[in-house]
């Protein structure tokens, strides 16, 4: 016979209609809690307590079972459990009080003191086991660990419930603390593959997963970089470099030194070669670059190029395709300084202000295109109410720019996006310079 899923006991043949009812099952479900609360699926042992009701035959009811006088109303019943499984057994030796119970609440009794209590012994075997792992670490390592202080921050982002629900987080501590060992002296770098391939014999095991997320959680909880930093980012803050081929600036009509390229060409210009390159300087004064975020404003302004005959010249935009990295802005920082004047812009949504925050700040010379609250109105106007996205939980950062701007932004508490402008900003490409 299949056990029962509630008591975990073959009870198929046991006729539970003496003990149970309409008029006593108030009784079983006090026990259920009990049970749950004490993580303890028999109760055949110790001493419970019940509360009486307000019916007079659910109260006798209990007399056969506990003895004594009838309770009085919402009475606080003292229960010897040792006592009632006896008279149980009277009706049949396979009996207990939890058995009843669980059958009355329908689930098995004790599941979630027993399942915290199973997450807190994870818990504490995780920390014992990250320890370990820090403790190991050489002397000579770049970064030094305090559990104590890393450890609550872990906590509040959310990784030790990941590690305790993970299959092998005991070896993914392991495999964080090793890499952390590994990382390369001030002063030094290393490639993030090279990285990985020494640690796991795999080079691609800190491209993305769990491992990188944790090494890089580790390391800012211990200072070790500023947090919210991009991944990229955060390996550069602590000597690793990521490959320099991927990622990048999109370009259209402004390329370095050397390249000759059609005008309604796009191109990815590498790290690789955004860390060296040179740019041509303008041909006359006060020539403008633009900056966006979304691809789909480099497709719209080369679509619009391709379709003229000949394609017109003048139109120069970079794409940082999301969160600029610190290369990226050092290479627009050095087109302002050869002289052309930069205009930026991104998102109306947390994630885009702070893009353009970041630009603003790396590249002093810069101003912001569109960004103003007037924009950010006219491109909620642009969307059915229905699908206007909200804005996310985080708070809207500062817009130092226009203060108005985040004003507006929290009380209509709404992102909008760049392509709900898209023509507007086609407009300003094909003239060659932002709205005055």
């Amino acid at each position: 016979m299949t056990p029962c899923p509630w008591c975990t006991n073959e009870c198929d043949s046991i006729d539970f209609t003496p003990v149970r009812g309409a008029h006593i099952d108030w009784f079983w479900r006090q026990l259920a809690d009990i049970g749950d609360r004490r993580g303890d699926h028999d109760l055949t042992t110790g001493f419970a307590t019940a509360t009486a009701p307000g019916n007079p035959s659910q109260r006798a009811a209990v007399l056969g079972l506990l003895g004594g006088r009838s309770p009085r109303a919402d009475q606080r019943i003292r229960i010897n459990l040792t006592d009632l499984t006896t008279r149980l057994h009277a009706h049949d030796v396979r009996l207990t009080p939890g058995m009843i119970a669980a059958h009355t609440a329908e689930r098995r009794l004790g599941e979630r003191i027993r399942e915290m209590a199973q997450r807190r012994d994870t818990v504490a075997r995780l920390r014992e086991r990250m320890t370990d792992s820090f403790d190991r670490l050489e002397e000579a390592a770049v970064v030094q660990l305090d559990l104590d202080a890393i450890w609550p921050i872990l906590q509040r982002n959310g990784w030790i419930g990941r590690l305790s629900a993970a299959p092998d987080g005991t070896a993914l501590i392991d495999q964080a603390a090793a890499v952390i060992a590994a990382l390369p002296a001030d002063g030094e770098r290393l490639d993030r593959r090279r990285l990985a391939d020494t640690v796991t014999r795999f080079p691609h095991a800190l491209d993305a997963g769990p491992l990188p997320g944790l090494v890089l959680s580790i390391l800012a909880a211990a200072g070790a970089m500023t947090t919210g930093l991009p991944p990229r980012a955060a390996w550069a803050a602590v000597g690793v470099d990521c490959d320099d081929l991927t990622g990048g600036l999109l370009t259209l009509g402004i390329h370095p030194v050397g390249w000759f390229l059609p005008p309604e060409a796009v191109v990815t210009l590498p790290p690789r070669e955004l860390a060296k390159c040179g740019w041509p300087t303008p041909t006359k004064h006060g020539q403008w670059i633009f900056v966006t975020e979304n691809p789909s404003v480099v497709t719209a302004a080369a679509d619009r190029l391709a379709a003229q005959n000949p394609p017109a010249t003048g139109l120069r935009l970079l794409c940082t395709v999301g969160t600029p990295s610190t290369l990226e802005i050092s290479a627009i920082n050095r087109l302002a300084e050869t002289g052309w004047r930069i205009a930026v812009r991104a998102d109306f949504d947390q994630a885009g202000l702070r893009h353009v925050n970041a630009l603003l700040r790396g590249v002093p010379a810069s101003r912001p295109w569109r960004m103003a609250p007037a924009d950010y109105l006219a491109s909620l106007a642009t969307a059915p109410a229905d699908d206007r996205v909200r804005l996310g939980h985080d708070a809207v950062p500062d817009t130092p720019w226009d203060p108005a701007l985040r004003a507006a932004m929290d009380e209509r508490g709404q992102a909008a996006y760049e392509e709900s402008l898209i023509e507007a900003l086609l407009s300003d490409l094909m003239a060659g310079h932002p709205p005055q």
